[in-house]
């Protein structure tokens, strides 16, 4: 939708912060994978391990006399930490950066004695941004033949001079904060002080601080605690899905509308598959809820220093499942204890603060307008909000600007879109604009977006900004009286008046020259195809028997019905080419075959295959009359009684006129 320019907005310092945050944690979650890796060796090989193997956990001697370095050590000491300055300086410059990120990041690591994690974080970005810097002064000014030797010796040597710099300087520095830091948590421990860094953890996640939090700061921490003890409490002060469980199970139960409705699957999604953000929306829109969030995260802590448990190494996603398998061999009742308490205690205060502080507000859209807002703190699409609500989100202001998307844009997204532009006509919103467009066409500047269920997350990326709706039905699909509703309350709401319907039906303006689209040695009674691929082959080749396609156009009908179904419902397909298979068209054609008996296509009953060939736009008229025809069931039961081709030919108007 269009928006009109403004000045840019300063900066907050919340949104610097979360920024630099998530720059922090962007060097570690990529590389979580080698974590996980690591945690695992551990925990089998090394002397304490489930399986203990020498050789593999880096204890004992080899048949030589030689002490085992095992895989343990080397991975922490060096493979981890390279990633990790890679990675940096990669985010900063590129592949480039990335190489001398990790170079310098050796000096850091052969300077010290501890898992170097934050000297990676600083020396991979760092050197990469020398690095960026450097290659801007002479971009463009070096003389051909020489771009070569000039890149790999400048790179070579500010990688040696930021590896000596580490080793001298930053290394030092890094471990007089390590083990300050380190001195810090064993006070918080020690004084049973550790159960109050909630008070902050918890706001921060909700803030979208919790990435920051977790992977920017306790994962380095905790690691290095991980490597001297076997385990670390640190991993799970903020991946602990706990608190937000807990606060889902009292929207499950005393919660109202939507939240309450929508509760169950947020839950799901929260506690086994990690995605933590799924609940911040139910915190947002009560933002008191906080003190439950709080209040479970200080009980599972508190549990977690009694019992002595921690994990092994990072849990993420924050899943239970992660957390499980991240869990020390000796801290599975700890665990198990500070997950329950802390689902219990973020329960009861979550439950009690529902019951006690009901208000009007607490309605459906409260739940719309916090996702809304917590994606404003994000900064960007959240990718779990869409799940949150029976009908998912409500845009932001009227409907307008309507679009149908499919792999192509030419025959079930046309379809799709003329059966909703009929219904807005019915309903008096003639000021609506639907249109049809292929998924790769798609620009973020529509108000809603309607599209297979197989391609939303395709079209999620490209249309962030729009809401989006899913359907595996494209001629009969309830949602379209869904969007209708909306638009039409919408109108109401703000006082609009529906404008008066005179737009005139698309089936009964000009159409193109160039001879019939449909014609009638194109429409077949009795289809021999007693398949799927078969009835595809049948409809192109009466395509090709006109001379609108080339025979190659069948193979394309093919390959788009793999991608995605063409299945439109009411007995209907309308198998047609993809995007790339337009230069096969000669010129717009429509052939129909009809199968008394019916075919399976995909699981659903086809009757009536419809193969479409459109040049330009040309198609969109005969699709509009077929859309009419198989929205109405009255036609379809008429079509499937027709004896002739003529009957035929006659339920679809003047669109060859």
């Amino acid at each position: 939708m269009a928006t009109q320019a403004e000045a840019a907005p300063r900066t907050s310092a919340r949104v610097r912060v979360q920024k630099f945050g998530t720059f922090l944690s962007g060097m570690i979650m990529p590389n979580i994978g080698a974590f996980i890796a690591w945690g695992i060796i551990t925990a089998l090989f090394i002397e304490k391990g489930f399986t203990p193997v020498g050789v593999l956990g880096g204890f004992g001697e080899n048949a030589a006399g030689e002490p085992n370095v095992g895989l343990v050590g080397p991975m922490i000491t060096y493979l981890l930490p390279l990633l990790i300055g890679y990675t940096g300086g990669r985010m900063v410059h590129g592949l480039r950066g990335g190489v001398v990120g990790a170079a310098a990041t050796m000096g850091v690591i052969v300077g010290t004695d501890i898992p170097m994690f934050i000297g990676a974080m600083i020396m991979g970005p760092l050197t990469a941004l020398i690095m960026k810097k450097l290659d801007g002064l002479w971009a463009g000014k070096i003389k051909p033949g020489f771009e070569m030797l000039v890149d790999n010796f400048s790179a070579g040597i500010v990688a040696a001079a930021m590896a000596i710099f580490g080793l001298l300087a930053v290394g030092p520095l890094v471990t007089a904060f390590s083990n300050a830091a380190g001195a810090v948590v064993d006070f918080l421990v020690t004084n049973g002080l550790l159960p109050f860094t909630s008070i902050l953890i918890e706001p921060a996640k909700v803030l979208f601080l919790n990435n920051a939090i977790n992977h920017g700061i306790l994962t380095p921490l905790a690691t290095e605690q991980s490597l001297e003890n076997g385990k670390s409490i640190l991993f799970l002060l903020e991946a602990n899905p706990g608190p937000g469980f807990g606060i889902l199970l009292a929207y499950m139960l005393f919660g109202r509308g939507i939240a309450k409705a929508s509760a169950p699957g947020a839950a799901l999604i929260h506690f086994v598959g990690g995605i933590h953000e799924i609940y911040f929306p139910y915190v947002l829109m009560k933002p008191i809820m906080i003190l439950a969030a709080i209040g479970g995260g200080m009980a599972g802590i508190l549990t977690l220093v009694i019992t002595g448990a921690g994990l092994r190494s990072p849990a993420a996603p924050g899943s239970i499942i992660a957390v499980y398998a991240a869990t020390a061999s000796d801290s599975y009742i700890g665990v198990t204890l500070s997950v329950l308490l802390a689902t219990a205690v973020s329960f009861l205060i979550g439950s009690v603060i529902l019951k006690t502080t009901r208000n009007p507000a607490d309605d459906d859209g409260s739940l719309s307008n916090a996702t809304a807002r917590m994606e404003g703190l994000k900064g960007r699409k959240s990718s779990v909000s869409g799940l949150i609500g029976a009908k998912g989100e409500a845009p932001a202001g009227p409907i307008r600007n309507v679009v149908f998307a499919c792999d192509a844009g030419m025959g079930s997204s046309a379809m799709g879109a003329s059966v909703l532009r009929n219904k807005f006509k019915a309903a008096g919103l003639t000021d609506v604009t639907v249109t049809n467009s292929s998924i790769a066409n798609l620009t973020d500047s529509y108000d809603l977006v309607v599209t297979h269920q197989d391609l939303t997350e395709r079209a999620r990326p490209l249309t962030a900004a729009a809401t989006h709706v899913s359907v595996d039905n494209f001629m009969n699909s309830p949602r379209y009286d869904e969007i209708v509703d909306l638009a039409r309350s919408q109108r109401e709401g703000d006082g609009t008046p529906a404008p008066d319907s005179g737009a005139p039906d698309i089936s009964e303006q000009a159409q193109p020259a160039g001879g019939e689209v449909l014609a009638e040695r194109s429409v077949v009674l009795q289809g021999s195809a007693t398949n799927q691929a078969d009835a595809i082959n049948e409809a192109g080749q009466l395509l090709v028997d006109r001379g609108a396609v080339d025979p190659s156009y069948i193979a394309a009908m093919h390959e788009r019905e793999q991608s995605v179904p063409t299945y439109m419902g009411n007995f209907l397909a309308i198998p047609h080419g993809t995007n790339a298979a337009k230069e096969y068209i000669k010129r717009s054609a429509v052939s129909i075959v009809r199968y008394p008996e019916g075919i399976d296509w995909n699981g659903k009953q086809v009757k009536f295959v419809v193969g479409v060939a459109g040049v330009n736009n040309e198609h969109l008229s005969i699709l509009s009359a077929i859309a009419r025809v198989f929205s109405d069931k009255e036609q379809v039961a008429r079509l499937d009684r027709a004896e002739t081709v003529d009957e035929v030919l006659g339920l679809f108007g003047k669109v060859n006129a």
